[in-house]
C-alpha cells in the first residue's frame, strides 16, 4: 500500500521538477532565440534613448514584453513599433532576422545611416514605416521583393539615388507608397508592363525626380491621391492618364516643368481628361509656367471640387464666367498669371468660397459689388492689377473677412467707412492706389486688426485719427507717402503691440511723442520727410527692441544720444536736420563740441576782417575830414595855399594813429554803425 501511494507522489514531484525546465526550454526555442538575438542586435545600434523607451530591453528573457515588441502564440516577433521615441543610432542589419515580423514602425526618430538591405528578406512584412528619420543612401532594391507589403513610408529622410523599379513591378499588394521629401532622382519607374492594381496613394513630392508623368499610372485604376509636387518632371500634361482614374480625389503636380499641349498654348486637352474624375476635390498645377487660356467648360468639371491652384503660370485670356459652376469651391488661386479682362460678377455664385487670389494679373475694370455676397470669404487678394473705381461698400457684408489686399491698383475715391464693420479683419492693405479723403474713424478703430494696416502711397489727407490708439494688437502700421497733416498724437502709444511704424513722406509737424518712442516692442520707425521738430525722445536710446529708425529731413534739433540704438544708426538716418548734432561719434554727423569749435574758428577771421574793414573806412573818413578842414581854412582865412598843396603829399595814417585819435575806438567817439562797419570821430 505504501508503494502504491508512493507512485503518485513521485510522479507529482517529477512533474514539479521538470515544469520550469520545460518553460525555459520553450523560451529558448531556436526561432525565439533568434528573434531575441535580433532584437539585441537592433539595441546595439542605438546610441541614445532619451525617453528611456528601451530601458526594459535585455533585463528579462521574456522579450515579448519589451517595449514596442509584439509576438504571436509561438513567441515569434510579429511587430516592432517604436514610433516617436526620439531614439538615435543606426538601423542594425540584425532586423533582417525577424523573419515573422509583419509590422516594422521606427518612424519619427533620429536613426541615421543607410536602410539595411536585409529588410528585403522579411517576406511576411506588410507595413514598413521609417519616415522622419535621418536615413541616407539608396532605397534597397530588395524592398521591392516584399510581395506582402501594402504600406510603405520612407518619407522625410535624406534618401538619394533612383526609385527601385521593383517597387512598381513586384510589390503588387502595395496600397500606400510614400517616398516624399527626400533627394530621390531619375524617372518614376512605372512602366507599361507593371501593375499596382491596389495602389491608392502615391506620394513622391519634394524630390529631384525628372522625366514625364508615366502613362502606366493609369494601370492603378483605383488611385485616389497622386502627389508629384516640387520635382523636375517635364513634358506635356497627359491627356490620357487621369481620365482612367475615376476615383482620383487629389492631384498635385505643382512646381515642376510641365507644359500644356500645342507648344504650351492649349490647356483644353488636359482639363477635358478630368471630366471622368467625378470625385476630384483638389487640383494643384501651380508654378509650371503653363500657357493657354482657361477652358470655357471649366465650370462643368467635378462638383466635388474644393480647391484649385493655378498660380505662378503664364495663363492668359479672361476668367471664364462658367467657372462659377464650381459651386462647392472653397479655394481659388489664379494669381501671378497673364489673365486680363474684368472680374466676373458671377463669382458670387460660389457661395462656399473662403479664399480668392487673383493678384498680379492684368485685370481691369471695377471690383464687382457682388463679391460682397460671399458669406464665407475670409481672404481676398486682388492686388497688383489695373482695377479702377471705388472700393465697394458691400465689403461690409464680409463678416468672416480676415485679410483684404487691394494694393497696387488704380482705385480711387474715399475709403468706405463701412470697412470698419469687418470685425474679423486682421490685414488691410490698400497701398499704392489713388485713394483720397480722410482716414475714416471707423476704419482706424478696428481693434481686432492684429497684423497689418497699410494705407501708404495714396492721397489721404487730414490728421491722424485718435482712434488708431484702439489698435492694441496691430504689429505694423504704414501710413507713409500721403498728405496727412497735423501732429502725431501721443495716443498712438496705445498701440502697445506695434513693431513697425512708418509715417514718412507726409506733412506732419510738432514733436515726436515720448509715448510713441517708448512703445515696448517697436523694432523700426520711419518719420522721415515731414516737418517734425523738437528734440528726439530720450526713450529711443534706452529701447531694447528698436533696430532701425529714420528721422531724416525734418526740423529736429538738439543732441543725438551717443548711447543706445541711435548711436549705431548711419548718418543717413539724421540727414536733413541742420540743428541736430551728435553727442558721440556718428560718421557723417558733426559732434556738438566740434560744431562750437568750428563756429569759433569761423569768428576769428571774421573779426579780423571786420577790424580791417573798419580801419580802412576810418582812414578814408580821416582823409575826407582833413580835406574838408583845409577847404574850410581856405574859405575862412582866404589863404592862398594852392602852390603849397601841390608841393606836398597827404601823410599816411597808421592804425596806431587812428587808435590814438579815437581814444582807442572809444564808444564815446562812435558816430554811427552800419552793416559793414563803424564810424568814429577822431583828431
Amino acid at each position: 500500500m505504501a508503494k502504491l501511494l508512493a507512485i503518485p507522489i513521485i510522479v507529482i514531484l517529477h512533474i514539479g521538477l521538470i515544469m520550469p525546465i520545460a518553460v525555459s526550454a520553450a523560451a529558448m526555442a531556436p526561432g525565439a532565440a533568434d528573434d531575441r538575438s535580433a532584437l539585441l542586435g537592433f539595441l546595439s545600434g542605438v546610441s541614445a534613448d532619451p525617453g528611456g523607451a528601451l530601458a526594459d530591453w535585455g533585463r528579462s528573457p521574456r522579450f515579448c514584453n519589451w517595449t514596442g515588441v509584439a509576438c504571436d502564440r509561438r513567441r515569434r516577433v510579429t511587430q516592432l513599433v517604436l514610433s516617436g521615441r526620439g531614439i538615435r543610432g543606426v538601423l542594425s542589419p540584425a532586423l533582417g532576422r525577424l523573419s515573422f515580423i509583419s509590422v516594422l514602425d521606427l518612424s519619427s526618430n533620429a536613426f541615421a545611416g543607410e536602410v539595411p538591405e536585409e529588410l528585403g528578406t522579411l517576406s511576411r512584412l506588410t507595413q514598413l514605416s521609417l519616415t522622419n528619420n535621418l536615413l541616407e543612401g539608396a532605397i534597397p532594391a530588395g524592398i521591392g521583393l516584399l510581395r506582402e507589403l501594402y504600406y510603405l513610408d520612407l518619407s522625410g529622410n535624406r534618401l538619394s539615388g533612383g526609385i527601385p523599379s521593383t517597387l512598381f513591378c513586384n510589390c503588387s499588394a502595395l496600397q500606400y507608397m510614400d517616398l516624399a521629401n527626400n533627394s530621390l532622382a531619375g524617372d518614376i519607374p512605372y512602366s507599361g508592363e507593371c501593375r499596382l492594381p491596389s495602389l491608392r496613394y502615391l506620394l513622391l513630392w519634394s524630390n529631384e525626380l525628372s522625366g514625364p508623368i508615366p502613362p502606366a499610372l493609369s494601370n492603378s485604376a483605383i488611385l485616389e491621391w497622386v502627389d508629384f509636387e516640387s520635382n523636375y518632371l517635364a513634358g506635356e500634361l497627359p491627356s490620357r492618364v487621369f481620365d482612367r482614374l475615376p476615383r482620383l480625389q487629389y492631384l498635385y503636380l505643382s512646381y515642376n516643368n510641365l507644359s500644356s499641349h500645342d507648344g504650351n498654348t492649349n490647356l483644353d486637352p488636359f482639363f477635358r481628361s478630368l471630366r471622368n474624375c467625378t470625385r476630384l476635390q483638389e487640383l494643384e498645377l501651380a508654378g509650371n509656367g503653363l500657357g493657354g487660356r482657361l477652358p470655357s467648360f471649366i465650370g462643368e468639371l467635378s462638383r466635388s471640387f474644393r480647391q484649385i491652384h493655378l498660380e505662378d503660370n503664364a495663363i492668359s485670356g479672361s476668367i471664364p464666367p462658367n467657372i462659377s459652376g464650381l459651386v462647392n469651391l472653397t479655394y481659388l488661386n489664379l494669381s501671378n498669371n497673364l489673365i486680363n479682362g474684368s472680374i466676373p460678377p458671377d463669382l458670387s455664385r460660389m457661395r462656399r468660397l473662403e479664399q480668392l487670389y487673383l493678384s498680379n494679373n492684368l485685370l481691369s475694370g471695377e471690383i464687382p459689388r457682388s463679391i460682397g455676397e460671399l458669406p464665407h470669404l475670409g481672404l481676398l487678394d486682388l492686388s497688383g492689377n489695373r482695377l479702377a473705381g471705388a472700393i465697394p461698400d458691400t465689403f461690409s457684408n464680409l463678416t468672416q473677412l480676415r485679410r483684404l489686399m487691394l494694393h497696387h491698383n488704380r482705385l480711387a475715391g474715399a475709403i468706405p467707412p463701412s470697412l470698419g464693420e469687418c470685425d474679423n479683419l486682421e490685414i488691410l492693405d490698400l497701398s499704392y492706389n489713388g485713394l483720397q479723403g480722410k482716414i475714416p474713424s471707423h476704419v482706424a478703430a478696428m481693434s481686432n486688426l492684429k497684423l497689418y494696416l497699410n494705407l501708404s502711397n495714396n492721397h489721404l489727407e487730414g490728421s491722424l485719427p485718435l482712434e488708431l490708439s484702439k489698435m492694441d494688437m496691430i504689429l505694423a502700421l504704414d501710413l507713409s507717402s500721403n498728405e496727412l497733416a497735423g501732429t502725431i498724437p501721443s495716443q498712438l502709444g496705445g498701440c502697445v503691440a506695434l513693431e513697425y511704424l512708418n509715417l514718412s513722406g507726409n506733412a506732419l509737424r510738432g514733436a515726436l511723442p515720448e509715448a510713441v518712442a517708448a512703445l515696448p516692442f517697436l523694432e523700426a520707425i520711419d518719420v522721415s520727410r515731414n516737418g517734425l521738430s523738437g528734440a528726439l525722445p530720450e526713450s529711443l536710446q534706452v529701447s531694447t527692441s528698436l533696430r532701425d529708425a529714420d528721422f531724416s529731413y525734418n526740423n529736429f534739433s538738439g543732441v543725438v544720444p551717443h548711447a543706445g540704438v541711435l548711436a549705431n544708426l548711419s548718418a543717413a538716418a539724421f540727414r536733413g536736420n541742420p540743428s541736430l548734432c551728435s553727442a558721440g561719434h556718428i560718421p557723417g554727423i558733426a559732434t556738438c563740441g566740434a560744431r562750437r569749435a568750428d563756429r569759433r574758428r569761423a569768428v576769428v577771421p571774421a573779426a579780423f576782417g571786420i577790424v580791417a574793414a573798419v580801419c580802412m573806412m576810418l582812414c578814408a573818413a580821416g582823409c575826407r575830414s582833413m580835406a574838408t578842414a583845409r577847404e574850410r581854412q581856405r574859405s575862412t582865412w582866404r589863404v592862398d595855399i594852392e602852390e603849397q598843396a601841390t608841393e606836398r603829399e597827404h601823410p599816411r595814417i597808421s592804425y596806431r594813429e587812428l587808435s590814438e585819435a579815437t581814444g582807442g575806438f572809444a564808444e564815446s567817439r562812435l558816430i554811427g554803425a552800419g552793416r559793414f562797419g563803424r564810424v568814429y570821430e577822431g583828431t
